[in-house]
C-alpha cells in the first residue's frame, strides 16, 4: 500500500511539474518571439530616448548661454571686434 502511495505521489508531482514547465517554456518562447522582442526594444527606446532628449536640449542652451555671455564678455574687453561673427 505504501509503495502504491508513494508511486501515485511521484507521477502526481512530476504531472503537476511537467506542466508547470511546460508553460513556463511556453511563456518564455512567445516573450522571446521577434515579433515581441522588436516591440519591446522599441519601447525600451522609446522610454529611455525621451528623458536623453531632453537631457541634450537642456545641456545644449546652457552651453548657447554659456557662449554668449563668453562672447559678450570678450567684446566687452575689446578682443574680438564688434563687426565679426
Amino acid at each position: 500500500m505504501r509503495r502504491l502511495f508513494w508511486l501515485g505521489l511521484g507521477i502526481g508531482v512530476g504531472a503537476v511539474g511537467a506542466l508547470a514547465g511546460s508553460r513556463w517554456v511556453q511563456r518564455q518562447a512567445e516573450r522571446l518571439a521577434p515579433a515581441n522582442l522588436a516591440r519591446n526594444a522599441r519601447s525600451a527606446i522609446a522610454d529611455a530616448g525621451g528623458g536623453a532628449t531632453e537631457t541634450l536640449a537642456s545641456v545644449a542652451g546652457e552651453f548657447r548661454r554659456g557662449m554668449a555671455e563668453r562672447e559678450a564678455e570678450l567684446r566687452a574687453s575689446g578682443l574680438v571686434p564688434d563687426g565679426e561673427p
